[in-house]
């Protein structure tokens, strides 16, 4: 039985349970980490940015501004910037000249 119980006859209707709020992804030292994945896509890779601690409004501004900046496509997903890019370098020297503490995680 896999779908969750949405009435009852004792008590009527059940209140669902909401989700997390995934807009805002938080780092324990105030480092962003730039990370490089290619799970779930077909071997392409793309460089996510975790940690800025930013509301989903501040995080459109920052993503255009690396798109720009590094000449490729991106998106903002769960309070984390994706580019399609496995540049890195420049990615945190971008954040750095506005204002982030970055670090390049992972291999």
């Amino acid at each position: 039985m896999s779908n969750p119980l949405v009435y009852s006859t004792q008590s009527g209707k059940i209140a669902t349970t909401t989700k997390k709020n995934n807009d805002i992804s938080f780092s324990a030292d105030g480092f962003a980490r730039i990370h490089r994945e290619t799970k779930g896509r077909k071997g392409a890779g793309v460089s996510v940015i975790r940690g800025l601690e930013l509301g989903k409004d501040d995080l459109k501004p920052l993503c255009k501004k690396l798109k720009q900046k590094c000449g490729c496509g991106g998106a903002i997903k769960e309070g984390t910037i994706e580019l399609q890019t496995d540049d890195r370098e420049k990615i945190r020297s971008i954040l750095e000249g506005a204002g982030f503490k970055s670090k390049i995680a992972g291999g």
